[in-house]
């Protein structure tokens, strides 16, 4: 199943904006993450088709998923 990743801010930095992931049937967002290594405390927003989502969330083909880290600002 293919699987779209969008990254937002420093989770940018190395890494393409968008990753286009082949992947396991019922892949979940923490496995994503750690196949990125981005550190699961350093996501802030977890979105699975523009929807608030959870770590532990069985994803299907077609899901896109966006990780924002912590935004600071003034």
């Amino acid at each position: 199943m293919k699987v779209e990743v969008r990254l937002f801010a420093t989770f940018r930095h190395g890494r393409e904006k968008k990753q286009f992931m082949e992947l396991h049937d019922g892949v979940t967002v923490r496995e994503i993450i750690n196949i990125l290594d981005i550190n699961e405390e350093e996501v802030a927003i977890l979105l699975i088709n523009g929807r608030d989502g959870t770590l532990d969330k069985g994803l299907v083909d077609g899901d896109v998923v966006s990780l924002f880290p912590p935004v600071g600002g003034g």
